[in-house]
């Protein structure tokens, strides 16, 4: 009973103390209610769209990649690259015979003669290792707008560091990396890219502000406190006890060019260029939403007029734990772990209302921390990897959530999720997904040790690689499937402009206003469950005519940062293959 009252105030006390920043305004509205305020977002098709009894597939695309999915970025380049740590000893790849083993600063100056990092093909299945500088564990990134990734923080020799990998089909290329360049130290951080292509990085291990970064290497930089990420840290406990519950804060970029940012379980709405809080939003009970406990979030799909219609967004999150849920698993706490059971619940808000209050979604069918949130090719999401007990931390989750699910959020409330077919390798802590152009799903990762750990363990250090096929990859599905005429598509989009689309379906059916879809997907950078930057836009269709879609490019930065997106022609629920386009 004991143990049960101080679970209860540990969970209490942080909602007194922040309960002074709530403006006043209810959390939670009832979904059942007879107007919960959801956006329906407009209906997608004039008809049904096409369903599938095909509950997905899982494939093993390589058997051993060598490198650890810690952080991964898809490239436009073909390129899925993903890195470690450069601190905690060898990986499971060794550079090739000859190749110079670089002096690790983090690592006593000696020589490591094992890789840190690789570019995957994800078409060929093939990957080549590269260069990590300045340590990157748990850092984070984003794509510019010419393609080239950009990788930020970490800790050590790399907490201000900046890492860039160019978009280029040149082999040889790697990582161009420039230590102590940026304002603050960033160790488990966030980046959102602005309409103007710079991003913002923001937050951090005792790190309470952010800074914005152009997309070039040479640049002064500008620190913003942030005193918000103060307000929401969980105190530690002790030296070398860290419990913050805000790390790897939740960032999206409103339509209005503000910034929402989410931290343990509080959430405000901030002008980037300013640092100004601009909205203060209602707690968000029930427990804590980021590092370690864990929880997915996403910005739905942003859904376009002709006419350029104001847009509500939307934003829900999933799981995590409650809030002393770290401190009595992690081995830094306790001598004896407890496994919390992760949370199940669901809530979204609508930030740009004039009261925008939590709407309480559907709940996931089972619990979930540490996993991805991801948007598929036809504007539906994929929740898959994480643990149904515990946090993040080594060692701190067991319980692994296998089984990956459908989230169609405009569905009627208890139809939303629908539980498709189980991996049977573990995905948990440090472990990464992304939506590929050919609308299968990339899955990699998995360590929950401190060091590579591939025997003698419940959950070994995982270097198989994976590709889930959804629902909308069912066979039988293939004759009602698009696909995209390259030569007769437009490459280059250019913002509140009309832009050609040629496509045609393997029924050769005529396509007809209302049975089609476009979906611009910007690829996110994905680690420790929060997929940086992803984003979706449905752009509006005003014609159909011989196999060939006019539709509105978005119309301006606020909708869709500059850069490549993935264009996806959906016919009534089923995606063709995605073909990369540039927006500006």
């Amino acid at each position: 009973m004991a143990s049960l009252i101080t679970t209860h105030l540990i969970f209490i006390i942080p909602l007194l103390l922040v309960s002074s920043y709530v403006l006043a305004q209810p959390d939670i509205i009832d979904p059942n209610a007879k107007d919960p305020g959801i956006n329906d977002g407009g209906s997608d098709y004039a008809k049904p769209p096409l369903e599938s009894a095909f509950l997905g597939q899982w494939v093993i695309d390589n058997p051993n990649a060598g490198v650890s999915a810690m952080q991964l970025q898809l490239m436009p380049n073909d390129n899925v690259v993903w890195f470690d740590t450069t601190s905690l000893g060898p990986s499971g790849l060794k550079l090739p015979d000859g190749a110079p083993c670089p002096n690790n600063p983090d690592a006593n100056n000696q020589p490591d003669c094992y890789a840190h990092a690789i570019a995957y093909n994800w078409k060929t299945s093939k990957y080549r290792p590269l260069t990590l500088k300045g340590d990157a564990w748990c850092s984070s990134g984003n794509l510019w707008p010419n393609g080239n990734l950009m990788a930020t923080g970490g800790t050590f020799s790399g907490d201000k560091a900046i890492r860039v990998l160019a978009n280029t089909n040149d082999p040889t290329a790697d990582f161009d990396t420039r230590i102590g360049v940026l304002a603050d130290t960033r160790w488990y951080s966030s980046n959102q890219v602005l309409d103007d292509g710079t991003a913002v990085v923001l937050g951090g291990r005792d790190s309470f502000s952010y800074e914005i970064v152009p997309p070039q290497m040479e640049f002064q930089p500008k620190r913003f406190d942030l005193p918000f990420l103060k307000e929401t840290q969980t105190p530690p406990l002790g030296p070398g006890r860290p419990v913050e519950n805000n790390l790897y804060p939740f960032l999206f970029l409103l339509p209005n060019g503000n910034i929402f940012l989410f931290a343990n379980n509080r959430a405000i709405t901030f002008a980037p260029k300013t640092g100004q809080v601009v909205k203060q939003h209602p707690v968000l009970p029930g427990g804590s939403r980021n590092y370690p406990p864990s929880a997915s979030a996403a910005l739905l799909p942003l859904k376009l007029t002709p006419d350029d219609q104001p847009i509500n967004p939307e934003i829900v999150i999933c799981g995590g734990n409650l809030p002393n849920a770290y401190e009595v698993v992690d081995a830094r706490h306790v001598t004896e772990k407890q496994f919390m059971p992760a949370l199940k619940d669901c809530h979204r808000i609508q930030p740009l209302d004039p009261n925008p209050a939590w709407i309480d979604e559907q709940d996931m069918p089972s619990p979930r921390t540490m996993g991805d949130l991801i948007h598929l090719a036809n504007a539906d999401l994929l929740m898959l990897n994480g643990a149904k007990k515990g946090t993040s931390g080594w060692e701190d989750a067991t319980d692994a959530n296998l089984t990956p699910v459908l989230y169609t959020p405009y569905k009627s409330m208890g139809q939303r999720f629908k539980e498709l077919q189980p991996t049977n390798i573990a995905r948990m802590y440090h472990s990464c997904s992304a939506l590929l152009p050919d609308t299968r799903v990339l899955v990699a990762g998995s360590n929950m040790h401190q060091f590579y750990t591939l025997t003698n363990t419940e959950f070994p250090t995982e270097l198989r690689v994976e590709k889930f096929s959804p629902p909308y990859l069912d066979p039988a599905l293939d004759n009602q499937r698009p696909t995209i005429d390259v030569k007769g598509t437009d490459s280059v989009l250019k913002y509140g402009q009309p832009f050609m689309v040629a496509a045609s379906l393997g029924s050769n059916d005529n396509f007809v206003l209302g049975d089609i879809k476009l979906t611009l997907l910007y690829p996110p950078f994905t680690t420790h469950g929060f997929s940086q930057n992803q984003r979706m836009v449905v752009p509006a269709i005003t014609a159909i005519e011989n196999y060939v879609i006019t539709a509105v490019a978005p119309p301006n930065g606020m909708i869709a940062p500059p850069g490549y997106y993935i264009l996806f022609v959906n016919y009534l629920g089923v995606p063709s293959q995605g073909i990369w386009v540039h927006i500006d």
